[in-house]
């Protein structure tokens, strides 16, 4: 079940394509738990040189799509506009464990740790046919406008 789509993500979050790392959020209970999905495609960018004849997403571009799902930690399902903002600040103890091929389907399991009104501690896992691919502890800093 598709609890947020492609447009709802835009409209909370600033990336955009090439770097719009996440399909859709397909679990979601705020402050506690989110689950993201990314489709893998043959057409991402990054797979003209990451490696054009062995593709392989790279450990950056899983990382991201970490922290773009994890900042839906903070979401508010009934508030109708809003822009989360909160930046990665710390990447901690983040693990690699097999490769993401074109074709996979990238499940991001975010659980918050803790939240505060300005920062946002969580461990992060991403999954591809419940295997974990790259686990890790993240913390999120409010942007100050």
């Amino acid at each position: 079940m598709i609890i947020l789509d492609i447009n709802q993500i835009k409209n909370a979050i600033p990336q955009r394509y090439p770097i719009l790392l996440i399909d859709k959020i397909v679990d979601l209970e705020p402050g506690k738990r989110v689950v993201a999905i990314k489709n893998v495609s043959i057409n991402e960018p990054f797979f003209e040189g990451h490696f054009p004849d062995e593709p392989i997403m790279p450990g950056t571009s899983i990382i991201e799509a970490m922290a773009q799902a994890s900042t839906f930690l903070v979401y508010k399902p009934d508030k109708k506009e809003q822009k989360l903002n909160f930046y990665l600040g710390v990447v901690k103890d983040v693990r690699f464990f097999k490769t993401v091929l074109p074709g996979d389907e990238l499940k991001i399991i975010s659980e918050a740790v803790r939240v505060t009104e300005d920062n946002v501690y969580a461990k992060v896992k991403a999954t591809v046919k419940d295997i974990t691919i790259a686990e890790g502890e993240f913390v999120f800093v409010r942007r100050k406008v």
